[in-house]
């Protein structure tokens, strides 16, 4: 939504189990490299006189490169202010990279008591065992388990991993210059706020516009640390609708034409008709697309876009709504107003992005059609972040006074919520995602906020269907499902502030059956 000056350098967090390659593991804290194993089971001298990365079974000239270009860099990531060849010994030559394994361990937590995604209360102390990536049982009887490391929970509550429906991984840690015109570094910035977001407590993201696919690649991959991204590739916009930020000297557009810097970066990309969306839109779904985005109306952050006006006609957007049901999934559309809204409904659209302006009528089409409406409670240092006299300012002062509104609509209508930051260029404020989630309390119960930041969340994913990247459930703390899961020090029911201080808050973080930050006292 909006521009904010950037942030200082943000403390590298204490990570755990980063990195696994046929047998060996990489360790990182403070942004240092501290050892390498060729074997998990056995580990350099803690004497080690450096901060080294040695990279064992290497094998030929291609692999040495693709080391160099892109599991060096990763590591590395974030590390500002520092030359590289200051602090790290590097001794590389190739690797062979395989798809990444499932933990083969198992995690037993005892004494927890759980906020299982769904309910509105914490279950009594309870045991739960982790086995590889799933959480295989839950038992207030104890639970033996042969050689499973053990978290005893001394009582605190262990609930899902959070999940950030609107969500921007490519376009936080950057400027607007460098998100479009220096891909190389945006890439490695997103890759540092990648790990910051897991750190956060965010298992899960929903990006929904930005060229995040390499990203989602390393993070699946294990060369990055961070969550898991379920997304849309590039926002599909129209010339002069909300995500053409190209310039005057720009134009004239010529359909089929060569694409401008900001469309070859892949954040989002202009067309003008129904068959230039569906070539844009095969494109994502070609590159790992789990669902599309269309802006149907104008937005805040696009200086050409009016929000009063409807962008796409409605043959332009069911011709992106045909398309994504051919690959088993569906179209998201970013629309504040009624008529855009409407027009997406009639389109085919599942879900709508804001609504921010809608009225009362719109909202119960909304609930009637059974789609979802995707709410950010923007914070005001956003709108204060937009310059005074800005077109984009006064945008946002039209759009604020909507937002509490829009929330009492989707209670008043039962309207399937979901809840999201939509953080754009600004560290600051991706700092504040959890504080963000904790704003809700202006509606809703904690309790309320909580589940639709994990079971609700989960449940808008699964519309991705046969592009769901993470088959398996999510969200929810029960046999079965995925174990994203959070160790909490405090009860964040009673609290919801607890979401906004994870540093101290959050004690264990688990994705995908691996744990990555454990700061329980031995």
């Amino acid at each position: 939504m909006t521009c904010c000056p950037r942030a200082a350098a943000e403390p590298r967090p204490a990570i755990v189990a980063a990195s696994r390659r046929r047998g060996w593991i990489v360790q990182r804290q403070n942004a240092k490299v501290v050892s390498a194993r060729v074997q998990i089971s056995r580990s350099l001298p803690s004497s080690h006189p450096q901060p080294m990365l040695r990279v064992h079974e290497m094998t030929g000239l291609r692999t040495y490169l693709l080391s160099l270009l892109f599991l060096v860099p990763a590591l590395l990531v974030g590390h500002s202010g520092v030359g590289l060849a200051h602090d790290y010994a590097i001794e590389v030559s190739g690797v062979e990279t395989e798809p990444p394994v499932a933990p083969t361990g198992s995690v037993l937590f005892e004494n927890v008591r759980i906020f299982d995604g769904k309910a509105s209360t914490l279950s009594p102390a309870s045991n739960v065992l982790v086995n590889g990536n799933l959480i295989e049982r839950i038992s207030t009887a104890p639970i033996e388990a042969a050689g499973a490391k053990v978290i005893a929970g001394g009582g605190r509550v262990l609930m899902p991993g959070l999940i950030d429906a609107h969500w921007h991984a490519m376009l936080i840690a950057s400027t607007p210059a460098e998100a479009m015109g220096d891909i190389g570094f945006a890439n490695l910035a997103a890759g540092d706020e990648a790990t910051h977001t897991l750190m956060r407590g965010f298992t899960t993201v929903r990006d929904v516009g930005g060229p995040v696919f390499g990203l989602k690649r390393a993070i699946d991959s294990g060369i990055v640390v961070g969550p898991r991204i379920y997304p849309s590739g590039a926002m599909i916009t129209v010339t002069s609708g909300h995500g053409d930020f190209r310039q005057f000297s720009d134009l004239p557009r010529t359909i089929g034409g060569p694409f401008t810097p900001m469309e070859r970066n892949g954040g989002s990309i202009v067309v003008d008709s129904p068959d230039e969306v569906r070539l844009r839109v095969r494109e994502q779904f070609m590159q790992g697309a789990a669902h599309v985005k269309l802006t149907a109306g104008g937005g805040v952050s696009s200086p050409f876009s009016p929000l009063d006006v409807t962008t796409f006609t409605e043959p332009e957007m069911r011709a992106a709504v045909e398309i994504a049901e051919n690959w088993g999934t569906y179209v998201i559309a970013h629309a504040f107003t009624t008529d855009a809204i409407k027009m997406a409904i009639a389109a085919g659209v599942k879900c709508i992005e804001h609504g921010f302006l809608m009225d009362e009528e719109t909202a119960k089409l909304i609930a009637e059609k059974d789609i979802w409406l995707s709410l950010q409670p923007l914070p005001e240092m956003m709108r204060l972040g937009l310059r005074e006299g800005s077109v984009e300012r006064a945008k946002a002062e039209e759009v604020w006074p909507g937002i509490g509104r829009t929330y009492e609509l989707a209670k008043k209508y039962k309207i399937k919520t979901a809840w999201g930051t939509d953080v754009l260029f600004s560290r600051d404020l991706a700092r504040q995602q959890g504080a963000i989630l904790a704003s809700l309390i202006r509606w809703y119960t904690p309790a309320e906020a909580l589940v639709m930041a994990t079971g609700t969340n989960a449940e808008l994913l699964t519309l991705s269907g046969k592009r769901n990247p993470y088959p398996g459930k999510l969200g929810v703390v029960e046999e079965g499902a995925l174990a994203d899961l959070l160790l909490v020090d405090g009860n964040p029911l009673e609290d919801l502030q607890l979401v906004a201080k994870p540093e101290t808050s959050f004690l264990v973080i688990m994705k995908d059956g691996r744990i990555f930050k454990d700061t329980l006292p031995n």
